[in-house]
């Protein structure tokens, strides 16, 4: 899948990092020259599996969603993201312009509805406002089955008994728990949590899931783990 970048590198930073699904390559190719002249970083994926994708490796402050998308369609992107927890601002650009249809976006997780054909000028404002809200905050008091994990105090129990993990164990677990359920593949979990450290690997995921194993299992049959191994796929966190 083909994957959109742009970034104006004489620029010293970025106001914003932008998420930016659209099928039109046209109409992308002008709203990234527009946002990147903003000094924002762009994103753009050009049909809706891959930009569900990209929202599973990074975090964007602003996510503008073209409703009509080959593939998954925008709508469900945002269905699923917000179901996930994604609390990130998303504009949704489309031409459905019925007012059921905008009651639809915003009572999936819209924060905003622009009509086409509209002006790349009134997007970037947009933008601007949405940027201007308070960030969201993140709780960190989090709680599965048994586990519980403040990421505050760096504290994690297991049925109200703390268990002491590394810390990169620990930014596992915290990931884990903030998406139980949801089945990650090996190369998100590394993008996600290791990031761009050198020591990033299958086998240093494998045995930090092992570690954790150890500490949080009531059992040592691995198929009872509290995280699952799906063959070919990934992990998951059990709810």
């Amino acid at each position: 899948m083909k994957v959109g970048y742009l970034w104006k590198h004489q620029r010293l930073s970025a106001v914003a990092k932008i998420l930016l699904v659209e099928d039109d390559e046209d109409l992308a190719s002008m709203i990234m020259e527009w946002l990147s002249n903003e000094r924002h970083l762009i994103e753009v994926a050009y049909d809706g599996n891959h930009g569900m994708d990209l929202l599973k490796l990074a975090q964007y402050d602003v996510i503008v969603l073209d409703w009509d998308l080959p593939g998954m369609q925008g709508i469900d992107i945002l269905r699923q993201f917000r179901a996930g927890g994604g609390n990130t601002p998303v504009i949704m650009l489309t031409g459905k312009g019925s007012i059921a249809e905008k009651e639809a976006g915003l009572d999936s997780g819209a924060d905003d509805y622009v009509a086409k054909p509209f002006s790349i000028k009134e997007l970037a404002a947009r933008i601007r406002a949405l940027l201007r809200r308070p960030a969201p905050t993140t709780s960190n008091l989090l709680q599965v089955r048994d586990i519980g994990l403040d990421a505050g105090k760096y504290r994690v129990t297991k049925s109200g008994v703390e268990v002491h993990l590394l810390p990169r164990d620990f930014a596992l677990l915290e990931f884990f728990m903030r998406h139980p359920d949801e089945v990650f593949s090996a190369d998100t979990l590394l993008a996600r949590v290791w990031q761009s450290d050198s020591e990033a690997s299958l086998e240093a995921l494998r045995t930090a899931i092992k570690r954790i194993r150890k500490k949080l299992d009531t059992s040592d049959n691995e198929t009872e783990s509290v995280i699952e191994n799906i063959p070919r796929v990934g992990y998951r966190l059990r709810r």
